[in-house]
């Protein structure tokens, strides 16, 4: 039938569209907008103005546009688990989760009862196939812009279904198509903060409005010293230097661990900041199955964050279908909820797969 393609309402979307139009034809593709949230939006890509601008787009394509409502299940599965992982002293990654469950699961499940042969996506990633029918997933050709980390627990059955047009430019070639083809979205800035968090209130005064949040007690990472006073422990992660003040040194403080029961944060000094390992659980892989681990261990490229620095590693066989990831050298703690992806140490820009910290 052709690809729907996911229009957010924002740039790379739309030329992704633009690009299948130009590609394939108008009536070979159909946008669709996805209606996530039902609170108030001011970032992000749920406003009821990014709706509009994915539509407006459309119609200068000459496509069909249509809008899902999944706020239900984002509900379920993104916003809930953000809360409820923060009440326990974890950090979930929303997007990461609505890719997981929202747009590469729902999503891609009605593209396919629809009759839709493939989904597009405006992510900068890429997708190569080997010479043996395996699915690989690439960084994007953008090094500032490569968003395979929030992809990174995608298997091959979502690989088979899916194409990301706009993977194989730079981020200024994308702005120059959109602009050239004088799309709404041309000029748009990109979408910088969790979509279901207003600017104004942070994640601090999200999670106040759903959850009872506490104040607790910093205490030094080494000697156990009670250090002061702190607010909304719930709302505090590891790795969190803002508002930890600095130690007897001068220099800043980290945030090293969050005992939300007892209401402690544990701070320390740059290098305990620090650690040689991390526990992941919920891995997945790319090529699908179990990467098996040789007797050394398998070497590859952890990244811990969105745009983090990939860090040399080796993964050790953990408890179940836990893995240890042990770096090379000393990183920073990795917050637990936070998603570590894998990347191929020869290739390193092929994703291998992901878990999710402990």
């Amino acid at each position: 039938m052709g690809i729907l393609v996911a229009m957010s309402g924002g740039v790379d979307s739309s030329v992704a569209a633009a690009l299948l139009v130009r590609e394939l034809g108008p009536a070979h593709v159909v946008g669709v907008t996805l209606k996530l949230w039902g609170g108030d939006s001011d970032s992000g890509c749920c406003s009821v103005a990014d709706v509009d601008d994915a539509r407006r787009v459309a119609q200068q394509l000459g496509i069909a546009h249509h809008v899902f409502n999944f706020e239900d299940d984002f509900d379920a599965r993104v916003v809930n688990p953000y809360v409820e992982g923060h009440a326990r002293g974890r950090t979930p990654n929303p997007c990461i989760e609505c890719n997981r469950h929202i747009k590469f699961a729902r999503l891609l499940a009605r593209a396919r009862q629809l009759g839709f042969d493939l989904l597009a996506t405006g992510h900068h990633a890429r997708r190569t196939t080997t010479a043996d029918g395996v699915h690989q997933l690439r960084r994007g050709a953008d090094p500032a812009k490569d968003q395979s980390y929030v992809l990174a627990m995608l298997g091959q059955e979502q690989l088979a279904r899916c194409v990301f047009p706009v993977g194989a430019l730079t981020k200024s070639e994308v702005r120059r198509i959109a602009g050239e083809g004088r799309l709404r979205t041309a000029t748009k800035p990109d979408s910088q903060d969790v979509c279901f968090i207003r600017s104004s209130e942070g994640h601090g005064g999200f999670l106040a409005g759903r959850i009872e949040l506490h104040d607790g007690r910093m205490v030094a990472h080494a000697s156990g010293d009670d250090l002061g006073p702190v607010t909304d422990v719930e709302a505090v992660t590891v790795g969190q230097r803002r508002g930890m003040g600095h130690g007897p040194d001068g220099r800043r403080r980290y945030v090293t661990a969050v005992d939300v029961p007892g209401r402690r944060v544990f701070l320390g000094t740059p290098e305990e900041a620090l650690t040689d390992r991390v526990e992941v659980e919920e891995v997945t892989w790319a090529a699908g199955g179990v990467v098996p681990l040789d007797p050394a261990g398998l070497a590859c490229e952890a990244q811990c964050s969105a745009h983090g620095r990939p860090l040399p590693c080796r993964l050790e066989a953990g408890d179940g279908t836990a893995l240890t990831v042990r770096f090379d050298r000393p990183a920073r703690r990795v917050a637990p909820g936070q998603t570590v992806a894998f990347y191929d140490g020869d290739e390193p820009d092929i994703v291998l797969g992901s878990g999710i910290a402990r």
